[in-house]
């Protein structure tokens, strides 16, 4: 027995050596932003860091607690010089790192004063094999639309580098939500991306649906009174928000008529229940036929 259990031991004790090795490296934050529901960015450099889209990191501030380490996706592209991630404040932990940072106060804050910050990582995830497609479809469900924001940022800046050498030219990407507020960030991203998109002439690269699941009757108000207008009222953005949750079936249905004998990537970060149902389209609406439509089904659940 003692043969079979020394290995495992073995490489599980170096496998928390280079973790601790890695977490002990200098890190550096360079900016914190303050968004709107008490959501904080902070950007770091770290020597020998390098990243993928989608990927994640645990991080430690030890003056919150010594020991606790918590999971956060990265929010920034590879092709950027530094690493950020959103933090929401939702508990104990993200309250005192949000302290911590001199969130809390209104006057500006030392870059000295800002805390110590451990960082392990970064982990990859089934988001990095977004480029190995022509058409991609992104399913992200509240928080987990975060792996999104770094996957959209490196498409652009892919896109403006050079368009031509870029495989993927078709994004369909879903964002349902209870709340559009919570995460205001990300629509301005969007907000961003449509502005360029549409400066390039090539408004149908990236094609955008958001569904609010979670609205009540002002909401609904809202959407009968402002329907007409030009951009949406609680997003902002061109493309209307969509109430309820969509109708996958008729979704995987167009899609597929749209890129008949493609391969098509779906890529879902969002709970178990959301990825049964796309998992279930996307064999049934895959075609028999080798040469035929065929969706290739990507998760990570929360």
């Amino acid at each position: 027995t003692w043969k079979w259990v020394v290995g495992p031991m073995f490489l599980y004790l170096c496998e928390r050596l280079v973790r601790f090795w890695r977490s002990q490296q200098k890190v550096v934050i360079t900016k914190v932003v303050i968004h709107p529901f008490k959501t904080i960015e902070l950007q770091m450099m770290k020597k020998g860091f390098k990243m993928e889209v989608g990927q994640y990191i645990f991080v430690k501030c030890p003056a919150v607690s010594k020991l606790e380490w918590h999971p956060f996706t990265l929010t920034s592209a590879p092709e950027e010089d530094y690493f950020s991630i959103h933090v929401r404040i939702v508990g104990d932990w993200t309250e005192g790192l949000f302290n911590a940072c001199g969130c809390d106060k209104q006057e500006f804050q030392e870059a000295w004063k800002l805390p110590k910050i451990a960082v392990d990582g970064p982990f990859g995830t089934a988001s990095e094999d977004v480029f190995s497609y022509e058409t991609v479809v992104l399913v992200g469900a509240g928080i987990g639309v975060t792996p999104f924001a770094s996957v959209l940022k490196s498409v652009w800046y892919k896109y403006c580098h050079d368009a031509t050498n870029l495989k993927l030219k078709k994004i369909y990407f879903y964002w349902l939500c209870r709340d559009t507020h919570a995460f205001e960030w990300f629509a301005d991203l969007l907000q961003s991306l449509e502005a360029q998109m549409q400066e390039r002439n090539n408004a149908d690269f990236l094609s955008y649906n958001i569904y609010l699941t979670g609205w009540d009757e002002s909401q609904a108000t809202h959407f009968a009174v402002h329907h007409e207008e030009e951009k949406d009222v609680i997003t902002g953005l061109k493309q209307k928000t969509l109430y309820g949750r969509p109708n996958w079936e008729n979704e995987f249905k167009t899609i597929a008529g749209q890129h008949p004998g493609s391969r098509i990537g779906v890529f879902l970060c969002g709970p178990e229940g959301l990825a049964d149902t796309l998992n279930k389209q996307s064999i049934s609406n895959s075609e028999a036929d080798p040469r035929g439509v065929h969706f290739i089904f990507n998760k990570e659940n929360f």
